[in-house]
């Protein structure tokens, strides 16, 4: 037998405690000692020295570290304290974040109540929650955290806010009866409390029945220290990246020593030229470039409201097909709102959304002065009357100070125009009997400016209905009969179809003198005055959102723990469930393997009344199926899944800290239509990612082509070490750089998301470095053997021709760079950053060749006039050869 199916005795004697004495300090003692404190423990943590060094496990930082050992015997000291530099601070950015995911369970550990009101030795006292016991007889109320796992065993009009558990947006009404029923999760379980759950209304008494990691709350630490947290699709591309590379520089910087060397070039030139080509091949800049360009995107972001903890995780989004997402708070105000009013066949429309008292109410589509309309004026001033619930302003927000659905109902009031001020000058609340489980109502005696004495009652439809014997039909008062309930109960079912909770109003007149002591003697004999409808309204724009996500290739998952009936509903409103589209609840999902779940996953677009480890099993079918997967919510519930997910998304308004904490990235506006932002941005990084890998290593290719098919032909060497490491900086630095700033493409939300194991020289990318690669190389080689054989004496002369034509025809490739279609496609002038980047690269080459100290270093010479149009005839052959095949074909 479980706990919640257990009266009093049973659950002391298998507690072994005492409901009026509490435990004594030596059961206290020796539980404490046999179970430990009621805390969240942590799993094993990896000490700080190994967790730095870790982070130079990563492949391309070993690549980093042997350019580093390269260019110091090259005496290119500073190049080997640049890339160190590089290194360490991308080691301290890794050892920073990871030490900073570890607060996720810190902030778990802030939900426990720092202290409780318990009974020890017949006493009631205040201890540290940490000392609480299984046995333990806690008391609490109004305000109170609740701090361990309870069952109730007493209570008064109880209600407790788990929104952070289960995702629901009203608190619980809870009650302290057995309950013999099946229940599906927590949210059903109306005799328990849960630790770090928040009591909004009445008090209650409980026994302690899990502490610490024993606790729903210690679970989901549980599942959230052994989540996995998975590698981002670009760091995984990079890996791939630094293993070709490093391969193909050696086997091409072997090949070119001794080519070079069988030639009869001096071994230690070569080995220099060998040396020096290894460091251009391998972009040691790239890591650096990598980690400004997504700064930039994160810069950005924040501009678009959206924060980003990792910064990897940021081109994960680019990748997203699905995107899982919490309904309350994220696709929804959770704020309660009334949208109907129904009273005597009339179903008035309620316009507005959330606490702002603004809206129109209409009648078949038509706007009406609620003064107008007497049903519908009375209705709502008795629910203004009969409520408790405070709306604050402060500054341009509403804030609630009471209960959600008390607060719906007197903004509906507000929006009429009524006000606490204008109706307590023509009624006085005269007695209050508050809101119980057990009745499922609230009333309050009212008396009027002429002295009039009602009852006002308000509660579930069904109790309501129960205790009426009249009802306002068309403004007359009639006998409530078989057939005018029929009636009522088909208005209901419409309202209910809609997903709307509806709280019913009813009111009885009492005559002068009537005292009456009780609530019984209240609340029967009413009439039943009609119902407000309310529900927690989506937001206004996620439904559009949702539709560019579609059309971006992205489908929306609802995941929630709110009823069926209201999850289809919302999620019908905004798009997400159509057609065929399945919808499956928490016990079916129970039920099944994650194997099983992958047969049907694809097909669902909506998951209710989850439990936070049917979260994390939904996001592994959807992994495992080949889905990169966004997570967002808001709750401790959904932590899990966060950290779990390929990016994990959380509210920064609404979102707790332990979500915050597990989360990739914050919405600051708790907005979902942000998360179509960040899609965009997250698409654009990584194309301006493939952009610069692409003119990078095009130009290495180059630089590697032109020195090997010298060695073929049994040339000069084209270039001398110490240039061949001038074209790296001068062409590696700012122009690439540069690119990482690109604005987005027009179609690049109308394209469908990439693969996530598509290769970095996916989608032709490989053909156009080695194409361009091999053009640039082939060009800057002609330039240099037209210059060297028409002079032969004069090599200094013939490698600068070659110095400037490689640097120039890479800086043209580098605007072709900007599109994936040609260079024509794009304004060369959409990016002034990097115009500017060119003209200072352009303005170091020209340097170099012609001031006087610089040529000493570097090796050149002044270059005639004539031959600077070669220079940029050769250098524009690569880009504007195949541009203008591109043309060509387009033209057909």
């Amino acid at each position: 037998m479980e706990f919640r199916e257990m009266n009093n005795q049973e659950m002391e004697k298998a507690l072994q405690t005492n409901v009026t004495h509490g435990l004594d300090d030596d059961v206290v003692k020796d539980r404490l000692r046999k179970n430990g404190f009621n805390e969240l423990k942590e799993g094993e943590k990896q000490s700080a020295i190994l967790l730095f060094f870790a982070q130079f496990k990563d492949f391309m930082v070993i690549v980093l570290l042997a350019a580093t050992l390269v260019s110091g015997i090259l005496g290119e000291y500073i190049d080997a304290i640049a890339i160190m530099a590089i290194v360490f601070l991308n080691g301290l950015l890794g050892f920073f974040q990871e030490r900073k995911a570890e607060k996720s369970l810190d902030a778990l550990k802030e939900m426990a109540a720092p202290q409780v009101n318990v009974l020890r030795d017949g006493q009631w006292m205040k201890i540290p929650s940490r000392e609480v016991v299984v046995g333990d007889i806690l008391k609490f109320s109004s305000g109170d955290r609740i701090g361990a796992d309870l069952r109730i065993i007493d209570h008064s009009s109880l209600e407790i806010e788990e929104s952070a558990l289960t995702g629901e947006s009203l608190p619980a009404v809870k009650c302290s009866d057995p309950l013999m029923n099946e229940v599906e999760g927590i949210g059903d379980q109306e005799n328990m409390a849960f630790m770090g759950t928040m009591v909004t209304r009445g008090n209650g008494v409980g026994i302690v029945i899990a502490t610490g990691m024993n606790t729903a709350m210690g679970k989901i630490a549980d599942l959230l220290q052994t989540a996995e947290t998975k590698e981002t699709p670009l760091q995984r591309r990079l890996e791939q990246l630094g293993k070709i590379l490093i391969v193909t520089a050696l086997i091409l910087t072997v090949i070119v020593v001794l080519t070079g060397v069988i030639q009869g070039h001096d071994l230690y030139t070569m080995f220099l030229a060998g040396v020096s080509l290894a460091v251009a091949a391998i972009p040691e800049g790239l890591p650096a470039i990598v980690t400004v360009a997504l700064s930039l995107g994160v810069q950005r972001m924040i501009k678009q409201k959206a924060i980003v903890r990792k910064l990897p995780a940021v081109e994960t989004l680019g990748c997203a097909t699905v995107i899982c997402s919490d309904k309350t708070g994220t696709l929804t105000q959770n704020k309660m709102t009334v949208t109907k009013v129904w009273s005597g066949g009339k179903t008035w429309d309620v316009g507005g959304t959330g606490y702002n008292p603004v809206g129109e109410f209409s009648l078949d589509g038509v706007s009406v002065a609620p003064k107008n309309h007497n049903a519908l004026l009375q209705i709502i001033t008795f629910g203004m009357l009969c409520n408790k619930a405070e709306l604050k302003e402060n500054g341009k927000q509403y804030i609630l100070d009471g209960d959600p659905t008390e607060g719906a109902m007197l903004v509906a009031a507000m929006k009429a125009g009524l006000t606490r001020e204008h109706l307590s000058k023509r009624f006085t609340i005269v007695k209050e009997f508050p809101f119980d489980s057990s009745r499922k109502m609230m009333s309050v005696i009212v008396k009027d400016d002429k002295d009039n004495h009602f009852v006002i009652v308000k509660g579930a439809p069904d109790v309501l209905i129960a205790q009426s014997d009249t009802i306002l039909w068309e403004g007359r008062s009639e006998i409530l009969n078989r057939e005018s309930k029929e009636r009522v109960q088909h208005d209901m079912n419409g309202l209910a179809s809609q997903a709307l909770r509806m709280i019913a109003v009813g009111y009885k007149p009492l005559s002068k003198g009537t005292i009456l002591l009780h609530e019984t003697e209240a609340e029967r004999n009413l009439t039943f005055m009609g119902l407000q409808g309310m529900i927690d309204p989506p937001r206004p724009e996620v439904k559009q959102a949702v539709k560019e996500c579609r059309d971006a290739g992205i489908k929306t998952v609802m995941i929630t723990g709110d009823h069926v009936i209201t999850a289809k509903a919302i999620a019908k409103e905004l798009g997400i469930l159509k057609g065929k589209d399945r919808v499956l609840e928490g016990r079916q999902l129970a039920d099944m393997e994650v194997g099983e779940l992958e047969e049907v996953v694809e097909t669902v677009s909506v998951f209710a009344r989850v439990s936070p480890e049917h979260k994390l099993k939904i996001v592994k079918a959807l992994q495992n199926k080949g889905h990169v997967v966004a997570m967002t919510g808001d709750g401790v519930n959904d932590a899990p899944a966060i950290k779990s997910a390929d990016i994990g998304i959380s509210m920064g308004i609404t979102g707790t800290d332990v979500a915050k904490e597990a989360s990739s990235l914050i919405l600051v506006d708790d907005n979902f239509a942000t998360i179509k932002s960040a899609i965009k941005e997250g698409r654009n990084i990584y194309e301006n990612i493939r952009k610069f890998i692409r003119y990078l290593l095009a130009s290495n290719v180059g630089e590697i082509l032109v020195m090997f098919f010298a060695m073929l032909c049994a040339l000069p060497l084209p270039l001398i070490p110490i240039q061949i490491l001038f074209v790296n900086l001068v062409t590696d630095g700012l122009p690439a750089m540069a690119l990482g700033l690109d604005a987005a493409e027009e179609d690049v939300m109308k394209r469908n998301p990439r693969n996530a194991n598509e290769g970095v020289f996916g989608r032709g990318l490989g053909w156009k470095i080695i194409s361009r690669g091999f053009l640039i190389g082939i060009s800057t080689l002609i330039a240099f053997y037209v210059v060297y054989r028409a002079n032969p004496d004069n090599l200094a002369y013939a490698q600068t021709i070659a110095f400037a034509t490689l640097v120039l025809a890479q800086l043209i490739h580098v605007f072709d760079c900007r599109s994936e279609r040609s260079i024509f496609s794009r304004n060369p002038f959409g990016n002034l950053y990097l115009v500017g980047a060119v003209l200072s690269s352009l303005l170091l080459m020209v340097a170099v060749m012609y001031v006087q100290p610089l040529q000493t270093i570097f090796h050149t010479v002044p270059i005639s006039g004539r031959d600077w149009l070669l220079v940029i005839g050769m250098a524009s052959i690569p880009t504007f050869l195949l541009a203008g095949t591109f043309l060509a074909r387009k033209a057909q």
